[in-house]
């Protein structure tokens, strides 16, 4: 079938909500099963987000496997298809979902579950810029990687020999994109929940967000 361009799909990627295994740097501020508790929070926030866009199909892509209860129930809930992360490190997985999904589709976004600040209007703003003729389009992340990239083709050099999870990683892609005389698009930088102070300001947030709701 060839790739439809009338649409983007949205894929997640999401690792299983299983104590000890998520969220480890807030351990020491959560505990394991605090810590299991707010990454299943945040990939609910984040499966309604992306399938309230509206901008297409939307996919979550589980690891370590399609297998875990837990993501199969978010699968069903959301009426969405859960598929298997196949690779050796982030690189390899997110460039096999990118091949395997740009011969389905014409435009595809991939996305973690991270970064509560991410809306519709963030991924309307990602897909418009890839149908405005971006061959990828960015969303830095404050602490140097990206909390989404899109593309309309895919390229070995965006994924491979790169540190995953170090602050060189929005700077090395850029290399690349250059270097492949690729046209992109950066929407605004956000930030995302890896450490206790990522928590603690999205708490202040949150608080802060409920405080102008009931005045």
């Amino acid at each position: 079938m060839p790739p439809t361009s009338c649409d983007a799909l949205i894929i997640i990627f999401a690792k299983a909500p299983r104590a000890g295994k998520v969220k480890t740097r807030l351990i020491p501020l959560l505990g394991a099963q605090g810590a299991a508790t707010l990454h299943s929070q945040l990939l609910h926030r984040t499966l309604v987000t992306a399938t309230n866009a509206g901008l297409g199909p939307v996919e979550l892509h589980g690891a370590p496997d399609d297998n875990d209860p837990a993501l199969q129930d978010c699968a069903r809930r959301f009426g969405i298809a859960l598929l298997p992360q196949q690779g050796d490190d982030l690189g390899a997985r997110m460039r096999n979902a990118f091949d395997e999904a740009l011969a389905r589709h014409g435009r595809v976004i991939i996305i973690g579950t991270d970064c509560p600040v991410l809306t519709e209007l963030h991924l309307f703003n990602a897909q418009a810029a890839l149908a405005s003729g971006n061959d990828a389009v960015l969303i830095p992340a404050e602490d140097g990687g990206y909390a989404l990239i899109g593309l309309t083709r895919n390229h070995a050099q965006l994924f491979e020999g790169i540190a995953w999870g170090d602050n060189t990683v929005l700077a090395t892609t850029r290399e690349r994109l250059q270097k492949l005389r690729w046209r992109w698009h950066e929407l605004e930088t956000m930030w995302d929940i890896d450490r206790p102070e990522d928590y603690l300001r999205w708490s202040e947030q949150a608080l802060s967000d409920e405080n102008k709701y009931l005045a």
